[in-house]
């Protein structure tokens, strides 16, 4: 499915969601059925091709067509908006009939949706001059953000062009002049070509059963009605290729055999076949075979056709674009899987001053406990790439650079006033507890910068960070009052809260993101409260938390 656009741009691209209702402009890259999902009830303008517009409406007749505005290949149209027109170019997307990239350029950057796509050479020289780098150079000017189809981005495999394909489907055909019966399984939007070049080199038709394809034939009719057949006697006939393709090629094999005819032509183009990792180590060698048909063992005939890029096209044309961050629109976060983005698409190498950080619509944060600039986390709604940045303390996790001391969340969610309370919150920010041992160990050590690291600062500003250091380096001064005056043992301030304390409606302390495992007794309670500090509540017991949930259940 495709993604929501971040919130920092204008527009939505292919999603008819609310969320994409709170946008102000909304584009269609293409008429597959997965980026039209929710379309039917849509009431806002539509930026489209025409081609694309017709096959919508045949697919929903009830939207009303007057909401689309064609936009065609080559075009620019200059949209109004309250933040500052922008410009979008549409693009050939190499993918289905009508379908486009859309370029979009104006105060919050330069932004390409490739939508479903498949680039080739002769599809990236039709970009502008200015976003195209050379062997070895980057462009004039980069891309800020490069929405990308990577639905085999992790499929290492070359895959041969689609006019290689169609060569295969052709030379299948030629070398089985006896078959009477050629059954092609090119029943998918964006898969005319390849029926056209059939007819074409072999002068016949082809015929379509319009109760099994209707929806097909509706598309088909807009293009290219010319190749249509309704004669079930012609030797090229349109087969459905889902579901249960091999047990309808079964059939259609048996009752060739049954009538003592030749065997029947079956073959499917497609990528599925190829990609498919599960198959046996035998299989690989016949499945690596991209450069000809290959018969499977239920007599189907394959052929590697891809609508989409492969891993080295999508590898090729991010070096030659050099976009500053790359989103997966399809499927999620397998971007990732792409060397350049793992190379070049870190928030660590992009200024805060960047307009990338607009079309995020958050903020370079600083952090607390280094002063080092952090940058924000990539987020956007239903988004795919999340990366997160080196900072004085980082990690790699599969090539990323994360960071291990991230204070710039605020900005990604909704504010809270309450803190973000977690039965074991210690354990997840690996913090020491504070005990009476550690406390003495502090004492001891006369270092109140441990004092101050006992607190855990988590989403805090500063100036609350400065109060809880001043306040636990207070509580070891009082401990050491406390135990030069009274001569008492420190360990016994600390005592278990009785049944009646915890069932006391306690206020948690306001600068430390989780309560404690303890309370104290009443001597050193008094030294909160003449500091104007709310005693620590402590955590509740597992006991208690599994008991009130069974008592829900129970309810």
């Amino acid at each position: 499915m495709p993604i929501e656009m971040p919130r920092g741009l204008p527009f939505s691209v292919d999603t008819w969601t609310q969320a994409s209702l709170r946008k102000r402009h909304h584009f269609l890259t293409h008429a597959h059925r997965d980026h039209s999902v929710g379309i039917a009830n849509f009431s806002n303008r539509i930026y489209s091709t025409c081609l694309t517009k017709s096959i919508v409406l045949q697919h929903f007749p009830q939207l009303d067509g007057s909401l689309f505005v064609n936009i065609e290949v080559g075009q620019s149209l200059i949209i109004d908006d309250p933040d500052g027109a922008f410009t979008v170019t549409a693009f050939d997307a190499n993918h289905c009939p009508g379908a486009v990239m859309f370029l979009f350029e104006g105060e919050f950057g330069n932004v390409l949706h490739t939508g479903d796509c498949r680039l080739t050479p002769e599809c990236l020289q039709n970009l502008p001059v200015k976003y195209i780098g050379s062997k070895g150079k980057q462009p004039i000017f980069r891309l800020d953000y490069v929405f990308l189809d990577c639905t085999f981005a992790k499929y290492a495999q070359r895959m041969p062009s689609k006019y290689s394909a169609i060569r295969q489907v052709i030379n299948c055909i030629w070398k089985h002049p006896d078959a009477q019966k050629i059954y092609l399984t090119c029943d998918l939007l964006g898969q005319e070509e390849i029926l056209v070049e059939v007819s074409r080199t072999f002068g016949s038709k082809i015929y379509i059963n319009k109760d099994v394809h209707r929806g097909f034939i509706q598309s088909l009719s807009l293009s290219f009605p010319e190749i249509i057949s309704e004669d079930s006697t012609s030797r090229f006939h349109l087969f459905d290729s889902f579901p249960k393709l091999y047990e309808r090629a079964k059939e259609k094999l048996e009752e060739a055999k049954a009538n003592c005819q030749p065997e029947p032509l079956i073959i499917r183009p497609s990528t599925q076949w190829y990609a498919c990792e599960e198959y046996s180590q035998a299989d690989i060698k016949i499945r690596q075979k991209f450069y000809e048909a290959v018969k499977d063992q239920f007599g189907v005939w394959h052929v590697c056709y891809s609508m989409h890029s492969s891993k080295e096209e999508l590898e090729w044309a991010m070096e030659l674009l050099a976009p500053k961050w790359v989103a997966s629109t399809t499927p999620n976060c397998w971007a990732m899987e792409l060397d350049y983005v793992k190379k070049n698409c870190l928030a660590s190498k992009i200024p805060a001053s960047d307009p990338l950080w607009k079309i995020l619509d958050i903020r370079p944060e600083i952090s607390i406990d280094t002063g080092e600039s952090c940058e924000p986390v990539h987020y956007s709604s239903s988004l795919v790439i999340v990366e997160q940045v080196q900072t004085s303390a980082t990690k790699e996790v599969h090539g990323v650079q994360m960071c291990t001391s991230w204070r710039g969340f605020k900005n990604l969610s909704p504010s809270s006033k309450k803190p973000n309370l977690t039965l074991f919150g210690r354990a997840r920010f690996s913090l020491q507890d504070l005990t009476p041992s550690s406390l003495l160990e502090m004492k001891s050590s006369g270092s109140n910068e441990k004092a101050s690291q006992t607190f855990p600062i988590s989403n805090k500003l500063e100036d609350e960070a400065l109060c809880q250091k001043k306040v636990a380096t207070e509580d070891c001064e009082k401990l050491e009052e406390i135990e030069k005056e009274g001569g008492e043992d420190v360990t016994e301030v600390f005592t278990q809260v009785s049944d009646e304390e915890q069932r006391g409606n306690y206020k948690a302390f306001p600068s430390s993101p989780i309560g404690l495992p303890w309370t104290f007794n009443e001597k050193f309670k008094k030294l909160y409260r003449s500091m104007n500090v709310p005693v620590p509540r402590p955590l509740p017991s597992l006991v208690e938390l599994n008991a009130g949930r069974r008592a829900q259940r129970r309810f």
